[in-house]
């Protein structure tokens, strides 16, 4: 099967629309089997009292990457939901843009195992995380348009 790429734009624009992702500022940049980038724009609603951003921005960066990174492959009709997220911190970050690439490592119908990168504008990798989900079925999206071609 291959992604409708109308349902993938219209895939975007929902969660850039959406409540949350839209406080936060991410958008998905690219999303594919297996794949997809988020990117933000960090400011000053992102720090904590520190001057250094949240550890809950970079949790909500890698919950989203692995998430949308294992999406695609589900049947039109299904949902997905996370069983786990762990991560690391390893960088501090005051600023700037921020990249994070989701990759399914596990597809399966009913569990798949995910992970994230979260680069700074320098390419550094600041957080690594990794996400088991679960497909819900009868949960899918409804956007108007097919998910396959």
């Amino acid at each position: 099967m291959t992604p409708n790429p109308a349902y993938v734009q219209a895939l975007r624009e929902s969660v850039r629309s959406a409540p949350y992702p839209n406080l936060i500022g991410m958008t998905i940049a690219s999303l594919e089997f297996d794949r997809c980038r988020i990117d933000l724009e960090l400011g000053e609603k992102h720090l904590q009292p520190f001057g250094i951003v949240h550890g809950g921005v970079l949790a909500t960066l890698i919950d989203t990457a692995t998430f949308w990174a294992g999406f695609m492959r589900l049947p039109e009709d299904a949902g997905l939901v996370n069983v786990d997220l762990k991560l690391n911190y390893l960088k501090a970050v005051v600023g700037g843009r921020l990249r994070v690439e989701g990759e399914c490592l596990r597809a399966g119908r009913q569990i798949s195992y995910t992970t994230a990168s979260v680069y700074d504008a320098a390419g550094e990798l600041v957080a690594h995380g990794t996400s088991t989900l679960m497909a819900l079925p009868g949960k899918g999206l409804k956007l108007g348009v097919p998910k396959f071609l």
